[in-house]
C-alpha cells in the first residue's frame, strides 16, 4: 500500500505544473544519445504523447547529423566542417535533405505514433514555414591575421518563421516533427542548425518553453556544478569568463535570443536520462538547467 501511496503523490506533485501549462506549447530540440539508444528512443516518445493528452502542444525539431556524416561516408564523400558548421556543396544537400526530411524525420513519427501519439513529419520548406538565407562566417586568415569570409555553400540562416502550419497542426491534436531545412530566396533547400530552428519556432509561437536535449547534465559553473537555475544575464558572464564554450555556446545563446522574443523559460537537460522531459517540467528540482530572463 506504501508503494500505490508514494506513486499517488508522485502524480499530486504534477498536477499543479499540469494546470499551469494545459494549452500551453513547448517546443522541444530532439537529438544526441536520446536519438541513437533504442531505450531512450521509447524513453523520449511517450513522454512526448504523455504531455500531448494532457493538453501540452509539443513541436519537435530533430537533428540527425551522424545519420549525414554515416550517408555521406557511404556515398564517397569526407564531411568537412568550419567552425563547427558543415560545408554543404550541392550534392550533400541531397543527403541532408534525403536523411534529415526522410530517413531521420519518419522514425521519429513512427515512434510517437506506435506509442499513441498523432505525429506528422515536416521540413522548413512545407507550407513556407522556415524562409532562409546563406550563412556566412568569418575566420582569421593564417597568413594575414585579418577576417576572411568563409561560404559553407548551401548551409542557412533563419530569415522568418511563418508557423500557421504548425499551430493547424497543434490545433487538431497532431504532432509536428520538423526537420531543420529551409527554403532560401531562389527555394534551393538550406541545411540550418537544429537548436537555431527550434528556437525561432518557439518565438514565432510565443512558446511558454523552448528545451533542448544535450548529452550534458546541464550548464555547469566554474566549479564543476551542474545549475539547476540561472538568469540570463548570469549567462552572459559565464560566456565572458569562457565557463561555458564549445558545442555548448550555439545552444545558450539559442536560449537567451529566445528569452527576448516573448518565450517563458528555457531548458537544457540531459538526453541521457531515460524520461528527462517529464523529470525537469513535472518535478520541482529538475534534471537540468532551467533558463529565466
Amino acid at each position: 500500500m506504501k508503494r500505490l501511496i508514494e506513486k499517488a503523490e508522485i502524480l499530486i506533485e504534477a498536477l499543479p505544473y499540469i494546470r499551469k501549462f494545459y494549452g500551453k506549447t513547448f517546443v522541444i530540440k530532439y537529438g544526441g544519445a536520446a536519438q541513437t539508444r533504442d531505450d531512450l528512443k521509447d524513453a523520449f516518445a511517450q513522454d512526448v504523447v504523455l504531455l500531448n493528452y494532457i493538453g501540452i502542444n509539443t513541436v519537435i525539431v530533430h537533428g540527425g547529423g551522424p545519420k549525414i556524416s554515416e550517408m555521406m561516408s557511404k556515398m564517397g564523400k569526407t564531411p568537412t566542417f568550419v567552425h563547427g558548421q558543415r560545408v554543404t556543396d550541392e550534392e550533400t544537400i541531397d543527403i541532408v535533405e534525403m536523411v534529415l526530411g526522410g530517413l531521420v524525420n519518419k522514425e521519429i513519427v513512427t515512434l510517437i505514433n506506435r506509442h499513441g501519439g498523432k505525429a506528422v513529419g515536416l521540413t522548413g520548406k512545407d507550407a513556407g514555414l522556415i524562409r532562409a538565407s546563406r550563412k556566412l562566417i568569418k575566420r582569421p586568415s593564417p597568413e594575414t591575421g585579418t577576417d576572411e569570409i568563409i561560404d559553407l555553400g548551401l548551409v542557412g540562416e533563419v530569415v522568418e518563421v511563418v508557423p500557421d502550419v504548425l499551430v493547424g497542426l497543434e490545433r487538431n491534436g497532431f504532432i509536428p516533427v520538423v526537420a531543420p531545412v529551409g527554403a532560401g530566396a531562389e527555394q534551393e533547400t538550406l541545411n540550418i542548425n537544429a537548436d537555431y530552428v527550434a528556437a525561432s519556432l518557439a518565438a514565432a509561437l510565443r512558446a511558454e518553453k523552448l528545451i533542448l536535449m544535450t548529452d550534458v547534465p546541464g550548464i555547469i559553473d566554474g566549479e564543476g556544478r551542474t545549475l539547476s537555475s540561472i538568469r540570463k544575464d548570469d549567462i552572459e558572464e559565464l560566456l565572458d569568463e569562457g565557463t561555458i564554450s564549445g558545442g555548448m555556446i550555439p545552444k545558450v545563446q539559442a536560449c537567451i535570443d529566445v528569452l527576448e522574443s516573448g518565450v517563458g523559460k528555457t531548458h537544457i537537460v540531459d538526453g541521457r536520462v531515460p524520461h528527462c522531459l517529464l523529470l525537469e517540467i513535472f518535478t520541482e528540482e529538475g534534471i537540468g538547467t532551467e533558463i529565466v530572463k
